[in-house]
């Protein structure tokens, strides 16, 4: 029962992702820039999750002057991906954009290769050649659909599938016995932070503050920032590490299916054959590697280094 409801509460996490996309496009159809939904979705984020960590009371054990600022750096790498995620959805279809950024799983393995010299397994230097085959169907090269969309598109997606993958491995080495989600509401800080300088000239057009641009990043900061991490944190502990980053992955189609029925956006089958040969990649990968353990740390996913396991509670 236990592992049924970690199942349960997982997919609801990595489904809340899903639908991000949906409403960053509604907040650039009313015509708001790209600054001014980062401004407010990071000020919604800031408010509840510090708001949810002091109800909860969950303290400051292990948090000291030295580790505070290396914290919201690297929660400057969340900032970065709002910037260049939601950036490139100002060019391409949601769909591109979200595959684009997917690409942090086979980047994140390069970086551990590089950083930590952990060299990848047999098993994940084939995941990684899936995960290009896939991304080659799922673009949709084969139709000619990308000719005439913009360059600065594809470099903003691609950015920010390194930065997705630069917070997930630097967020697994910083400060780990702090509290997970006092460790989270200063990541937060730092990316709003980062947020507010980048855009300071965006800061006097967000007030007063407009309904439909609270609609927009309320709905981004809910399904990207607050919620995925509560169901992930009652998830996460009930089941593997391996399994979790396997029923993460379903990310991808809800997101691609959002964009398809929501935003009206056209997917083909070969677009549907190459996600589905990234998410079986992503399968093979966990099921190779992780085979020997089962209660692995989480680190494909950002959420997942929020997770309220035991070894961090204590």
């Amino acid at each position: 029962m236990k592992s049924n409801k970690g199942i349960l509460f997982v997919l609801l996490g990595a489904g809340c992702f899903g639908f991000t996309p949906i409403f960053a496009k509604l907040g650039f159809s009313h015509g708001y820039s790209l600054g001014q939904i980062n401004i407010v979705q990071m000020v919604i984020s800031f408010v509840l999750l510090w708001s949810f960590t002091l109800i909860k009371g969950t303290g400051f054990k292990g948090l000291t002057k030295k580790n505070i600022v290396p914290i919201m750096l690297t929660g400057c790498f969340v900032g970065l991906t709002s910037i260049f995620y939601y950036g490139a959805m100002q060019y391409l279809p949601a769909s591109l954009a979200i595959i684009l950024m997917f690409q942090f799983v086979w980047i994140g393995i390069i970086l551990e290769w590089i950083f930590s010299k952990i060299k990848p397994a047999p098993v994940t230097i084939l995941s990684i050649v899936l995960i290009l085959i896939g991304v080659f169907f799922a673009s949709n090269i084969l139709n000619g659909d990308m000719q005439g969309l913009p360059v600065k598109g594809f470099i903003l997606g691609i950015l920010s599938a390194f930065t997705y993958a630069a917070f997930i491995f630097f967020s697994g080495k910083i400060a780990v016995n702090v509290h997970p989600l006092t460790r989270t509401s200063l990541m937060v800080t730092g990316s709003t932070m980062l947020v507010f300088i980048i855009f300071i000239r965006d800061v006097p057009t967000v007030l007063p503050l407009e309904e439909n641009l609270f609609i927009t990043a309320a709905g981004v900061s809910l399904f990207g920032a607050f919620l995925p991490p509560l169901f992930f944190a009652v998830g996460a502990p009930l089941i593997s590490g391996g399994l979790a980053n396997i029923l993460t992955s379903i990310e991808l189609p809800i997101a691609i299916l959002s964009a398809s029925i929501i935003l009206s956006e056209k997917v083909t089958a070969v677009q549907w054959i190459g996600i589905a040969i990234i998410l079986l990649a992503i399968v093979l990968n966990e099921l190779g590697t992780n085979r020997p353990r089962f209660r692995k740390p989480l680190k494909k996913h950002p959420i997942k280094d929020q997770v309220l396991n035991p070894q961090e509670e204590g």
